[in-house]
């Protein structure tokens, strides 16, 4: 005979999670992610460091390529029977480094460089110029260019010689 009460009863092996392990989940993925995101920014800044300081490098060496090849820019400044003395690195500001022609009616802009933020120029000087047609430089010691990443104290240096090598 058929009763409707016999199966009133719940059952207690019904799929699904609790509280408590949707909780104990949702924690672990919260720590696996603020590990990663602590790690990606970490990874970041240093990409920005190293970066900047590529481009630095590239800079100086454009400036001493133009040099050694004697490459006057095409201004009032340098044309006509004005010299060029060779190309300078300027660091402007804290933020802020030129490349110019230095020639002998004045000097010319080449380049302007904003660096990225966080991140500071340094340099001692903070002007110099890669002389024409290999002659090194006006440096007496080397020049040290440093930057600095604010939010990590960390730092990356570079080195112009006087005889014009970049290290």
């Amino acid at each position: 005979m058929f009763s409707p009460f016999i199966n009133c009863r719940k059952r207690s092996n019904e799929a699904g999670y609790t509280l408590i392990e949707i909780l104990v989940g949702m924690t672990i993925i919260s720590l696996i992610f603020s590990v990663g995101y602590a790690s990606y920014r970490d990874f970041a800044r240093r990409q920005a460091l190293e970066g900047s300081a590529r481009r630095l490098e590239a800079d100086l060496r454009l400036a001493q390529e133009q040099a050694l090849a004697g490459k006057k820019p095409s201004t009032i400044a340098c044309t006509g029977g004005e010299l060029l003395i060779g190309y300078d690195f300027y660091a402007e500001t804290a933020t802020t480094y030129k490349i110019q022609a230095n020639c002998s009616g004045g000097l010319v802009d080449v380049k302007t460089v904003e660096i990225a933020e966080e991140i500071t120029l340094s340099s001692s000087p903070n002007r110099f110029t890669f002389k024409v047609l290999g002659r090194g430089t006006d440096l007496s010691t080397a020049a040290d260019i440093t930057l600095t990443q604010t939010a990590t104290g960390n730092t990356f240096g570079i080195t112009v010689s006087p005889e014009g090598e970049i290290k």
